[in-house]
């Protein structure tokens, strides 16, 4: 009988590429991250030498080790140190100034991997043009992560995607092929979106399109794809005198050419600044913040506008004294299929939605619930869905030199730790499903149970007090079901 032993390493909780938030600002203070799972949110404390304010981009391999992280002022590798040639990002007066502490442009830094590529990384990044909106350059940068022993190497630095004069934030979507990726900026008054297209070790620049929407001025908020890929959101803000005013615009986007269809414009002014926005994992609801407001939208109603509802309202608590007080920010979808949102100023709690999937109050808004030892400022990390695959049935679902891309393999496996009595399974879910995993005993008696959410791709499961025998582990998740043998063996 063959046992897989599964060594645990303190460093080794995340999960998936998507799985890790860096924390904190203040280098001289301890730091902090938050490793995802499909269910749970672990809370770590660090010394690091990487601040953040707004702008962060990371990532992690496909098995949940961390790789390397951007502050839009350098590039740290998997142990915090700076990879060769990874500083002096976005060269100018703005990456100057802040250079202690951190770009802070939302949405400002986004990782993608290397189509066909498994080695290399595309940090898309933007600073501001002096030291306010609008910056004035998109950069990419290339990194090797088989140099420098594994750790990490930039190899392409700095090069100009394009020139011109742009708004808050980068957005990033799989091609229907489900191999490139389409990345897509605005230009500053979000009248113009331009869309590029990165394919094996080629970014190119594919079309700008004209949006024929009403121009208030300089944009600013979080663009966002929904994880199924099939819709945009962006929010439009502008002021006049002390009171703002803003919209959510909602499109259909077509994977294959990356054309947005204008689905429906939405005032919901409530004349309060805000920039947060988010879909739920299942990307039928869309929450918007203003700073004292959370609202809900429903993209599947027949009218979008009507659905709205409030489902939070800022409390103005103090996190922890005066005048740190939370209200509502950037937001942030997690691995583990919550919502995440940060404040305005540094505190040391973070709201979260606990059911984002769900309509109105059952979605279940916890505010400043999620505590932390730390100042943390609005920071949150830019993943797009990483595991979004190819739109089947589409005109572009297929390449001839893409060979790994059947409509769906459950890549289901499990390696036994007979020493505790815990495992590690990892898999892949139908693309945007959710799952279940249930483990059977020997007389087809269920005796362990666990959903699992779209974005997951590995649990650890701890059963001390399963008896040694073999147990039938199963997975289903839309309409199919993957069967593994599990042999426990403690001695």
């Amino acid at each position: 009988m063959l046992l897989i032993i599964l060594l645990f390493n303190s460093k080794s909780f995340s999960q998936g590429l998507n799985h890790t938030w860096l924390l904190g600002y203040i280098t001289s203070d301890t730091l902090m991250r938050i490793n995802f799972d499909s269910s749970n949110a672990t809370l770590l404390t660090e010394i690091r030498k990487m601040p953040f304010q707004e702008t962060e981009g990371n990532i992690s391999d496909k098995n949940g080790n961390f790789l390397m992280s951007s502050n839009g002022i350098w590039i740290a590798n998997s142990i915090g140190d700076t990879m060769p040639n990874g500083s002096g990002l976005n060269p100018g007066v703005a990456a100057d100034a802040l250079k202690g502490l951190g770009m802070s442009l939302i949405n400002g830094n986004i990782i993608l991997p290397m189509p066909d590529d498994t080695n290399k990384f595309v940090l898309f990044h933007q600073t501001y043009g002096n030291t306010t909106l609008p910056s004035t350059e998109l950069y990419y940068t290339v990194i090797d992560r088989t140099l420098d022993g594994g750790k990490g190497d930039v190899i392409s630095k700095n090069n100009i995607a394009l020139n011109g004069s742009f708004g808050h934030g980068v957005a990033a979507c799989k091609h229907g092929n489900g191999r490139d990726w389409w990345i897509v900026i605005f230009n500053h008054n979000a009248s113009i979106i331009y869309k590029f297209l990165l394919t094996p070790n080629t970014v190119q620049l594919i079309s700008s399109q004209n949006l024929n929407l009403p121009v208030y001025g300089d944009w600013s908020g979080q663009p966002v794809f929904s994880p199924d890929g099939s819709k945009f959101a962006y929010r439009h803000l502008h002021s006049v005198g002390t009171n703002w005013f803003e919209e959510i615009r909602l499109f259909d986007f077509d994977r294959c050419n990356a054309s947005l269809t204008l689905d429906t414009v939405i005032d919901y002014n409530d004349s309060l600044y805000g920039f947060g926005t988010s879909f739920s994992s299942n990307s039928q609801y869309l929450y918007v913040a203003s700073v004292n407001y959370i609202y809900q939208f429903d993209t599947d109603a027949s009218n979008i506008a009507a659905s709205v509802q409030v489902v939070a309202v800022n409390d103005t608590f103090l996190s922890p004294v005066s005048p740190f007080y939370t209200n509502f920010y950037t937001m942030y979808l997690a691995a583990n299929g919550k919502i995440y949102i940060t404040s305005t100023s540094s505190v040391v709690d973070l709201h979260y939605i606990n059911y984002p999937d769900s309509a109105g109050l059952s979605c279940d808004v916890h505010l400043h619930d999620f505590h932390l030892p730390k100042f943390n400022v609005g920071t949150v990390p830019v993943h797009p869905n990483y595991y979004l695959g190819r739109k089947i049935g589409s005109p572009c679902d297929s390449l001839t030199s893409i060979n790994d891309l059947a409509v769906h393999d459950f890549k289901f496996s499990i390696s036994p730790n007979p020493n505790n009595g815990s495992f590690k399974i990892i898999y892949l879910l139908p693309q945007n499903k959710s799952g279940t995993l249930q483990i059977f005993d020997i007389n087809g008696k269920e005796v362990f149970r666990q959903n699992l959410s779209p974005w997951s791709t590995m649990q650890y499961i701890s059963l001390p007090k399963l008896a040694n025998g073999v147990y039938n582990c199963t997975i289903t998740s839309n309409n199919e079901r993957v069967h593994k043998k599990l042999v426990v063996f403690k001695e």
